[in-house]
Formats: structure tokens, C-alpha cells, sequence
């Protein structure tokens, strides 16, 4: 059994200045933002785990300005990269051009940064793009860097890529593998606001108005928080409890549950576990709690699984998503510590 270090006085002191920055944040966030709080906190969840997010919905739901707030509240660079179909990896990563020194007359080349090195960089429809340049980025996004004429240039620390998709035009399109999909931490569902929230948006967006945010964090900050992220403790039941959730999602394990067999083609692989943790360590620190319990890693489930879990023809066409699957999962797999540990309808899919 793995030990697990009690976090010290000065971890819990920067628990607790997370937890009052966080309330800081969202407050200040809602000045420019109606509504979309789940949204929020999940990309707050990606950034202070070193993330990286997928945000899907339709056009005109605020998703650029929604980073780009973000990034003006936390204080970092951001940049915004429209992909289309002739995007080319340079565009991206940037590249060498040969400079004349007028002093001495000799020639020399100078790399030239593309917009990917920033500390937070909007992939504004990245489906959109050849996959040649959706690996430049991946790359960035993997190894956090670029590889530049036989060079490694490393990206700015922090560095978060969040990508957007438009689920409804799909012409013309050229969409993420699952293989490259998974690189992404949360895939996060952006959608219409209440009715409230719309009308405050007319009226806000239609009125002589120019919110200035104040920030609230900057890298440094970011840093440190993403650093006392790592020292939350989690207890071995709750590990146990997101692998069940994860293993149980492949087809070929033993005594996955039936509707799994029945609906699911591929299932999800260990990045998914790590990510559990990590969104389950974030979210009980956001709620100003020192420990991790199975409510965190079932509150963040879907945004991790729902891209990890590939669905066969019977569920396209009984209509099973899945997020249904993740929640008949979540509902399917107990969460106590004993029933973790002794379930005899689950204990085959967690291989001691």
C-alpha cells in the first residue's frame, strides 16, 4: 500500500489562498460572463492541473471571449490561432528567416515565435485544420515544445492550449483521432444559457459597456498553486474507485457491467485515471476541502471520459451518449470504501 504525506502547514496555508483566489476569480469572471459556471470552473480545474481542455458547442456561445477573460484575470499571454484548412505548421509554431547584420555585412538566421508561445492559446476550431498541423500543436501540447528546424524550442510556463469545436458542420472537417483527443485533460460541453442568463447577455452586450477585469493571478502564482495541486492527499480506496470507473469502461476486461458489451467499442486508457485524480485533487481544493473523496471524481467523470470512450452502432442508434454511459457507470460501481473494496459485481474489474 502506498503512503500518503500529510500536507504541512504551509501546504494547507496555500490551500486556503487558493480557495479565496478561486472565489476572487469567479467573481470577477462574471463581470464579463453570464452564466456558463460549470464551464468555468472545469476550464479553472484544467488550468490549475496542467491541463489541457476541448471546448464543444455551437457558434456564438462566447467560448473565445470566455478564454480570453480567463486569461485577463490570471494575468498571461494569450494568443488566438483561427484554424482553417490551409494552416500550415509554421503558421503555428513560427520560423526562421535569415537576417542581414548591416555592421558586418554576414547573414544569420533568427527564429521568429509563431502564436503558440503564449501561456494560454485559444486553437479556435481546431478540426478544421490538416492533421500535420493538428500534430505541431499536439506536439507543443505532449512535450511542451516545438520542433523548429531540427530544434526544440520550449513553450512558456505555464502553458495551456484550449480547443474549440462546432459539433454541427462537420463538412470540410477533419476531426480529432481518439488517439489525440486523449492528450486533452477535460473535453468540456459549452451550451445555450437559461433564460435569464440570455436576456442579461442582450443587455449587457447591446449597452454602451467596458468591463475591465482585474487580474487575479499571475504565472508565478499559477505555479505554485499547480505545485501544492500535487501534495492534496488521496486515500487508496478513491484510486481504486477511479480505476474501477476506467477499467470498466473496456470492452475486453472481465466483468465489466452489460451495457458497456453492449454499447462500447473501445474504452478509455490510464491517461484517464491520471486525469481523475488530478480534476478530483483541483475540485476538492476549489471547495476548500485537504482531501480527495469519490464524490470529486465522479463530479468530474464526464468532461474526462466522455472523449476516451468510443461508442459502437447500437448506441448511435438507441441514442446512447457518453455522458449516459458515464452516469450509468457512476450509478453501476459503489463508491463506499468497503463496497470498493468487496463488491462481488465489480471486484473483477479491479485486478489486485
Amino acid at each position: 500500500m502506498v503512503e500518503h504525506k500529510q500536507m504541512n502547514q504551509d501546504d494547507l496555508a496555500a490551500v486556503q489562498r487558493l480557495t479565496d483566489a478561486y472565489k476572487i476569480l469567479r467573481k470577477e469572471m462574471a463581470r464579463a460572463i453570464v452564466g456558463q459556471e460549470q464551464v468555468l470552473e472545469e476550464l479553472m480545474m484544467c488550468i490549475f492541473a496542467r491541463g489541457h481542455a476541448i471546448l464543444e458547442g455551437v457558434p456564438g456561445l462566447a467560448k473565445t471571449l470566455m478564454v480570453s477573460s480567463l486569461a485577463r484575470c490570471l494575468k498571461l499571454d494569450f494568443n488566438r490561432i483561427q484554424f482553417t484548412p490551409d494552416l500550415m505548421p509554421s503558421d503555428i509554431t513560427g520560423t526562421e528567416v535569415i537576417q542581414e547584420d548591416r555592421a558586418t555585412g554576414t547573414r544569420d538566421f533568427k527564429f521568429l515565435e509563431g502564436p503558440i508561445f503564449a501561456n494560454i492559446v485559444l486553437a479556435d476550431e481546431i478540426n478544421r485544420t490538416p492533421p500535420k498541423t493538428q500534430a505541431a500543436l499536439l506536439e507543443a501540447m505532449q512535450e511542451r515544445q516545438a520542433s523548429v528546424g531540427g530544434k526544440r524550442m520550449p513553450m512558456k510556463d505555464p502553458f495551456f492550449v484550449l480547443a474549440t469545436q462546432n459539433p454541427i458542420e462537420q463538412e470540410g472537417t477533419y476531426p480529432l483521432p481518439e488517439a489525440q483527443q486523449d492528450r486533452f485533460m477535460f473535453k468540456i460541453f459549452v451550451d445555450y444559457p437559461a433564460w435569464e442568463e440570455e436576456f442579461d447577455i442582450v443587455r449587457m452586450t447591446t449597452a454602451i459597456e467596458d468591463v475591465e477585469l482585474t487580474p487575479v493571478l499571475d504565472g508565478p502564482a499559477i505555479l505554485e498553486i499547480q505545485h501544492t495541486i500535487r501534495r492534496v492527499p488521496v486515500a487508496d480506496h478513491v484510486i481504486q474507485y477511479a480505476m474501477r470507473l476506467v477499467r470498466a469502461t473496456r470492452v475486453l476486461e472481465s466483468g465489466v457491467p452489460g451495457f458497456i458489451t453492449d454499447y462500447v467499442s473501445w474504452g478509455a486508457g490510464p491517461r484517464a485515471c491520471q486525469y481523475l485524480i488530478f480534476g478530483g485533487k483541483v475540485r476538492a481544493v476549489l471547495h476548500g476541502r485537504f482531501h480527495v473523496s469519490t464524490e470529486d471524481i465522479q463530479a468530474v467523470a464526464k468532461p474526462v471520459l466522455r472523449h476516451r470512450i468510443i461508442t459502437n452502432f447500437n448506441a448511435d442508434a438507441e441514442g446512447f451518449t457518453t455522458d449516459k454511459i458515464v452516469e450509468m457507470l457512476i450509478d453501476a460501481i459503489p463508491a463506499k470504501e468497503g463496497a470498493i473494496a468487496g463488491s462481488p459485481d465489480t471486484a473483477a474489474v479491479l485486478k489486485k
